[in-house]
């Protein structure tokens, strides 16, 4: 069991940050208490901002020792509640916003090592001004930071080119739960001496330690890029559309997104300036963009030539690529404002899931038929990122009302959507990782031996349990009941995944 801060401890913490780095006022601690989607209200009675690594070890090096919980926050954009204190109100918030530095960028070895307060859209500004990329692309990516990106091992929209959060990592530099610090900021590309520890904390959510820094990869800047939309008839030509793009001898491919009728109807209806750009209705539709590091090349004529042929072989339906800057930023809105349309249209039960690309198709078809039947008043509004095999597979109010006999459904919904995916050997958390909303649901899911494995990892660098307690493994749990609802229940004003 954990045990209650002493108020000479709370007065011990703050002498580590100093009081610029000390927020215990309501009104201050408040946006720390909730998480980005309103499911878990917390309470603690203090919030810390370290400004550096030592003042990191020094707070974890006293909690161990105290054995109080510690829950680290980065920019407090996550889906599954992982940066949320529980309601007994024992646990110190962490917050990473004042480790925010670049550290460090070197063009030559396409490497940038920054803090994990790093806004992600700053991280990506820095290495532009270098000439280069930093490809992970996200809604949230203006607020969103990168210990947060690393500890959920973040997807986005480009994942399909340059891989997850994970494969963006060169090392790292981590606090682990008694003050010890791993310095393993290295920028090699090749490295096999022993075990390789970076991959323990990126995805752990903070249960393990707190990641402070990382060195990122990063790539050419891209000089020519081609965004198209394209119509199909069904999610099977879509696939079909992305293995004929890739056979073509293209590998610039950066994104391909499914984007149902219904969800361009939504943006359409709810969001101001935008509106159907094809002069007919499709069931279906593909964003896609490729990207070169090369000014002048052959890219826009070669994916106009592999549309061209699409078409004539009745693969696609109808294809739009964008002339200008305006028309890719169009296109690009159209995708990325589906969350807040669905927000805007009503509540939605979410599911954030992964299946083989060559099974999608099957998997939407039989999902959709599963819940038409559990909840027919239901809006399905399932879309994402299918060059990864990846949907947000969504299921809307029929308006915009409360509707408490539809999210009485919710359970019915999360088991078939989910009974499914596991009977496609897939995931339950293709993305936004486990947190507190699928903790209980990871015990049904994961392999046996994989779990016993995450708890001998746990209990050897987390023995007293004190790091992020209540999150991703169930034996950690405190059952924190999101807005009364139960463990792991949503609500109706919860906002979507993007």
């Amino acid at each position: 069991m954990l045990n209650a801060p002493t108020t000479e401890l709370l007065n011990q913490l703050r002498h580590i940050v100093g009081p610029a780095g000390v927020l215990d006022q309501p009104q201050d601690i408040a946006p720390f208490l909730v998480d980005h989607r309103k499911l878990y209200r917390g309470r603690t009675p203090l919030v810390l901002r370290p400004d550096s690594t030592a003042q990191v070890s020094s707070i974890l090096r006293l909690c161990h020792g105290a054995r109080v919980g510690v829950v680290p926050v980065g920019g407090n954009t996550g889906y599954c509640g992982g940066a949320t204190p529980s309601s007994g109100g024992h646990e110190i918030v962490v917050s990473l916003s004042r480790l925010k530095r670049i550290r460090h960028l070197d063009p030559d070895n396409y490497a940038l090592t920054a803090e994990a307060g790093c806004v992600l859209a700053v991280a990506q500004q820095a290495a532009a001004a270098a000439e280069r990329l930093f490809p992970l692309s996200l809604g949230s990516e203006g607020s969103c930071q990168l210990g947060g990106n690393l500890s959920t091992n973040a997807g986005g929209t480009a994942v399909l080119r340059y891989g997850m959060a994970r494969d963006l990592v060169l090392g790292l530099e981590v606090v682990l739960s008694d003050g010890r610090v791993l310095d393993d900021l290295t920028g090699l590309r090749k490295n096999n001496t022993g075990y390789d520890l970076r991959d323990l904390f990126i995805g752990a959510e903070g249960t393990l330690g707190i990641i402070t820094a990382a060195t990122l990869k990063l790539y050419p800047l891209p000089r020519t890029r081609v965004t198209a939309l394209v119509a199909v008839a069904e999610p099977a030509s879509a696939v079909a559309l992305l293995a004929y793009l890739r056979s073509s001898g293209s590998d610039a491919l950066t994104t391909f997104e499914l984007i149902p009728r219904i969800a361009l109807e939504l943006v359409c209806q709810h969001i101001a300036g935008m509106s159907d750009p094809f002069d007919a209705i499709h069931p279906w539709y593909v964003l896609l963009e490729a990207s070169s590091a090369q000014v002048i090349d052959h890219l826009t004529e070669e994916i106009s030539h592999t549309l061209a042929r699409a078409l004539a072989d009745q693969l696609v339906r109808d294809a739009l690529l964008a002339h200008n800057a305006s028309q890719r930023e169009f296109f690009w809105r159209l995708r990325e404002a589906i969350p807040e349309a669905q927000v805007r249209a009503g509540g939605s039960i979410k599911h954030d899931v992964s299946v083989s690309i060559s099974d999608l198709p099957a998997f939407i078809a039989e999902g959709a038929a599963l819940c038409r039947r559990i909840a027919p008043e239901g809006v399905l509004v399932i879309y994402g990122h299918l060059g990864d095999g990846s949907l947000h597979f969504n299921i809307n109010t029929p308006d915009g009302g409360e509707h408490p006999e539809f999210f009485a459904k919710k359970s019915a919904l999360n088991h078939a959507v989910h009974d499914l995916t596991r009977t496609y050997r897939g995931s339950i958390s293709a993305e936004h990782g486990i947190g507190q909303l699928k903790r209980d649901d990871l015990v049904q899911f994961k392999q046996p031996v994989a779990l016993q494995v995450m708890h001998a990892i746990k209990q050897a660098l987390d023995p007293q349990g004190i790091m992020n307690p209540g999150k991703v493994l169930a034996a950690e749990a405190n059952h924190q009941t999101p807005s009364g609802r139960g463990v792991g229940a949503d609500t109706p004003t919860a906002s979507a995944p993007p």
